[in-house]
């Protein structure tokens, strides 16, 4: 069966509830629970409903629909991946969220307990030099893997890496997530660095988190 033609966009306001999903199931990457599904209580429907007003907030984090680009097919997005300047997106993550908490009319007791609920992402947080050019939120829709889309999104994302002045580009991921790990080798990406730490495999299942990193230059 010949496999459809597909094309890649930057992303619209319109694929917001799109992106939420690539966003909830690029943070669980290989395991059960991601992130989002341990600070944020409730059903999976309240958690998607979050990521989509965070995709939409006045706040351009690295969640925002803008640093996006959508691979579709026939119109339908069917991948996603965010890319952006670290310095101009990460340091604004939680000033998004406590946008979207207002919005959501969270007291402070609330925004208070999401972020303990959370805090253990920072026992392996990687510091990032502010001028690289940082990939996340990688995500395809089950029944569209292994046909090669992520990879486009990836070099089209390096494209305009490279068109934007970036010498580096990175991408960090769960240890144990070995099937992104090969992808990323096969795109040229090297072992950077990684952090362990006991509390966040505790939280997550898996050890730590692991860089690795592109020069473009």
């Amino acid at each position: 069966m010949p496999q459809m033609a597909h094309s890649i966009r930057p992303a619209r306001q319109d694929d917001a509830e799109f992106l939420a999903w690539a966003i909830l199931f690029a943070a669980r990457s290989h395991l059960a629970n991601g992130w989002f599904d341990i600070v944020l209580e409730g059903p999976e429907a309240a958690r998607l409903d979050y990521l989509r007003r965070l995709t939409l907030t006045l706040t351009r984090s690295w969640w925002h629909y803008s640093r996006f680009l959508v691979a579709e097919q026939d119109g339908i997005p069917v991948a996603a991946l965010s890319a952006f300047r670290a310095g101009d997106a990460y340091p604004l993550s939680q000033q998004a969220m406590t946008e979207v908490a207002r919005d959501l009319g969270w007291n402070e007791a609330a925004q208070q307990a999401m972020w303990q609920r959370g805090a253990y992402i920072f026992a392996c947080t990687l510091e990032s030099d502010d001028d690289s050019w940082a990939i996340e939120n990688v995500a395809t829709l089950p029944a569209r893997r292994g046909r090669g889309i992520a990879v486009e999104l990836l070099e089209q994302a390096l494209a305009e890496a490279e068109r934007n002045g970036a010498r580096r580009v990175q991408i960090t991921f769960y240890i144990g997530n070995d099937a992104a790990e090969r992808a990323y080798a096969k795109g040229g990406f090297k072992f950077h660095d990684e952090k362990r730490n006991p509390e966040f495999e505790a939280a997550t299942g898996a050890p730590g988190l692991r860089r690795y990193v592109r020069d473009l230059r």
